[in-house]
Order: structure tokens, then C-alpha cells, then sequence
């Protein structure tokens, strides 16, 4: 059951006022917690950082706060500060907004007497399981430490790449959008105008014409139809998205495109790679790791063949010869994967795949715009070409008219 931090004010046996925050499902449960400590309550409420989360529990914590967060408090561990003052010291230094909360939350929690992972664990929507999971057994296992900075390094890898990704689409989304909209003024105003004036003259208008006429027409009465059934599309492809069959069925067609099948699966092998080495040495279960970094990957496809990988090694098969079945991870991954294995340092050669192929994504996608370029060239030459067709044609047949 998830727990809140509720502020109290009390005063003891000796009358002394006394205050401080406890952990609770609810307001009475926390009554009855001040209640346990021999104090007799007096006030007792949600704590500002509670209440402002309980508003913000649905909007999404960055990747890049949550990077620079996890870098901080590692640093501080590695230090030798308490782990009460640092998260204190990082509250201190940060801006206004859903991080300071959570943080603020995290810190009353710790300062109540939870553990580090307990007290992130009220917050697992907002950082995810495999963070949350992962700082649980890296606090057991004593390597807390060196297990944030793997996890600040995978965040700050991920947010580079994120980067590389939107960077390297700007340009070919920008010219989509300026050529759309160029689109729907030429055919919502433009070529209206000219079939009308060609058939006031007389001028057999071809279909391309009467077809970009009759679209032009509708666009200009019922744009806002034409507006409520986008939206709509979006909405039902979102839906569509989160159904697991049907993305499914969309990752299977992503990976037959050429260049998006090399950084889809570059991205999902280095980011399952990353995971599965980062939860091995935090020293989680190889099953429990394998599971966490096949939902990490974002790949269903991926997920599926993992999801196979775990049943055989819960009944006894061995991490290499599993491997073999995975047809989602290449031959290289399968092989320093075996090898990891057999030396007993598959959580290193994680380490090793996971660069592989985030160097190969970044090359990758560095060169995506030089490979969109000529199919917008031929997409932007074939709407020109349709849009000259519809008002030039007509224009021939009135000069052969005149002439």
C-alpha cells in the first residue's frame, strides 16, 4: 500500500511539545502511529511535499532530473556523507518542481526510518521499477554507490541519444510540416480558384483538376471535420499503441523498414545489454535481471523473446544455451554474452555490448538525415508535380483552343 509523509504536532507525558512526520496510508493510520509513540497528537497533516505530489502523481519526472539526481546522490554515498544529509543537501540545491518533491518526500521518509529503496518505492511511477528494484538490491548488497553511477551514466547515455534521435529528424520533420501546410493552402485556395476561372471559359477540366477542386472545396467548408477526425485518428492510434497485440504487430513492421531497423534494434539490444548488467551487479537474481531489462528495452518483440529466455532458465537451463534461441539479439551480442558467462563476467561484457551498440546507434543516427533527404526530395517532387498537373493541364487546353 502506498504511504504518504503526514506532518504532526503532539506533546508527550511531560507536556513538552514534540513534531516531526510519520509514515502513513492515511491520515487516522498516522494518528495512530504518533498515538504508538506515547504522544498525544494535536495537529496532523499531509506534509507540503505529500499534498503537492498527490496533485502531480500522473505528470512524468525527466530523464535528464533524474540523471543529474542519481549522479548527485552518488557522489555523496561515495563521500561518505549520510544519506539523510545528502538527500537534504540535493532538496537545498534544487529548483522548484515535481524532482524537489519527490526528493523532499524521499528524504522525510528516510529521516522516518525507511530505507532508501522503501522510501523510492512510494515514488516507483514517476522513477520505474527497474530503478526502484535496482537501488533495492544494490542497498542490500552494499554497492549502492557504484550502482548510481552506473545508473547516472545509462540515464545521461540514454538523454545523448534521445538528443542524436530528435537532432538528426529535425530537419526532415521541419520541411514535412512547411510542406504540408503548403499543400493545404495550394489545394484549399489555390486551385479552387483556378478550376473555377477555366471553367468559366470553357476548359474540359481533367480529373486531377476536378478531383484537387472537389478536396479544396470541402476543405475550405469543413475544415473543422476535417480537424475533428485528425485529432480523433491520433487519439485511436495512442489506444491502438498501448494495446499489446496491436504494438506488437507495429514493432513487427518498424523492423522490416532498412534504416530504422538498425537504430530501433541498436537502441533495444544496447538498452537491454545496460540493464542486465547494471541489475547483475547490484546483485538481483539472473532471472529477476533478465526480466527487468526485456520490459527495459521498450521492444515488445524483444520482450517476447526474453520472456521465453526466463521460463527456460527457471526450469533449469543455463543463460547460453538460451541465448541461441533469442532471434532478436544478433550474433556478436549472443557471443560476448556467452563468453561473459563461461568467464564469470557477463555483468563486464554487458558493459562491453551496451557500448557496442550505442556507438553503432550514434553513427547511425547521424546519418539518417543524409538517408531521408532523397525520399523527401521524391515526395516533395511528386506533390509539386500533381499540384502543377491540376492547374497546367487545363491551361494547355485553353491555348490550344485559342490557338
Amino acid at each position: 500500500m502506498t504511504t504518504i509523509s503526514f506532518e504532526y504536532r503532539a506533546v508527550d507525558d511531560a507536556g513538552k511539545k514534540r513534531r516531526g512526520f510519520a509514515q502513513a496510508a492515511s491520515k487516522a493510520d498516522a494518528i495512530r502511529k504518533v498515538t504508538a509513540m506515547g504522544l498525544t497528537p494535536v495537529t496532523v497533516r499531509a506534509s507540503n511535499a505529500a499534498r503537492r505530489l498527490n496533485r502531480s502523481r500522473s505528470s512524468a519526472l525527466r530523464a535528464k532530473d533524474l540523471a543529474a539526481f542519481t549522479y548527485q546522490l552518488g557522489v555523496l554515498i561515495s563521500a561518505r556523507i549520510p544519506l539523510g544529509e545528502g538527500l537534504v543537501s540535493i532538496v537545498q540545491q534544487e529548483k522548484p518542481g515535481l524532482l524537489r518533491e519527490i526528493v523532499t518526500d524521499i528524504a522525510q521518509r528516510v529521516d522516518a526510518g525507511e530505507t532508501l529503496a522503501s522510501a523510492m518505492g512510494a515514488h516507483r511511477d514517476q522513477l520505474g521499477d527497474v530503478y526502484v528494484e535496482t537501488i533495492r538490491a544494490a542497498e542490500t548488497s552494499g554497492t549502492l554507490s557504484k550502482v548510481l553511477d552506473h545508473l547516472s551514466g545509462m540515464l545521461e547515455r540514454g538523454q545523448e541519444t534521445t538528443r542524436q534521435v530528435w537532432t538528426a529528424l529535425m530537419y526532415p520533420l521541419a520541411v514535412v510540416t512547411v510542406l504540408v501546410l503548403a499543400v493545404f493552402f495550394l489545394i484549399g485556395f489555390v486551385v479552387p480558384k483556378f478550376a473555377r476561372m477555366f471553367a468559366q471559359r470553357g476548359a474540359d477540366l481533367p480529373v486531377i483538376t476536378k478531383s484537387l477542386m472537389a478536396f479544396g472545396t470541402s476543405l475550405q467548408s469543413y475544415w473543422w471535420l476535417y480537424l475533428i477526425a485528425a485529432l480523433a485518428a491520433g487519439f485511436a492510434a495512442r489506444a491502438l499503441w498501448q494495446t499489446p497485440r496491436t504494438r506488437y504487430q507495429i514493432d513487427r513492421v518498424l523492423h522490416k523498414v532498412p534504416v530504422l531497423k538498425t537504430i530501433i534494434t541498436g537502441l533495444a539490444i544496447s538498452r537491454f545489454a545496460r540493464v542486465l548488467g547494471i541489475t547483475l551487479a547490484s546483485g538481483l537474481g539472473l532471472i529477476e535481471c533478465l526480466t527487468m531489462a526485456g520490459r527495459s528495452s521498450g521492444r515488445p518483440i524483444l520482450q517476447r523473446d526474453v520472456d521465453r529466455m526466463v521460463e527456460q532458465v527457471r526450469v533449469g537451463g543455463r543463460l547460453t544455451e538460451v541465448l541461441g534461441k533469442c532471434a532478436y539479439l544478433t550474433a556478436f551480442a549472443k557471443r560476448m554474452l556467452t563468453a561473459g558467462e563461461q568467464s564469470a563476467e557477463l555483468s563486464r561484457m554487458c558493459d562491453v555490448v551496451a557500448n557496442h551498440y550505442e556507438r553503432e546507434t550514434s553513427h547511425a543516427t547521424k546519418n539518417i538525415g543524409t538517408l531521408i533527404e532523397p525520399v523527401l526530395i521524391v515526395g516533395i517532387a511528386g506533390v509539386v508535380l500533381v499540384i502543377a498537373l491540376a492547374i497546367f493541364m487545363p491551361m494547355w487546353d485553353m491555348l490550344k483552343l485559342v490557338g
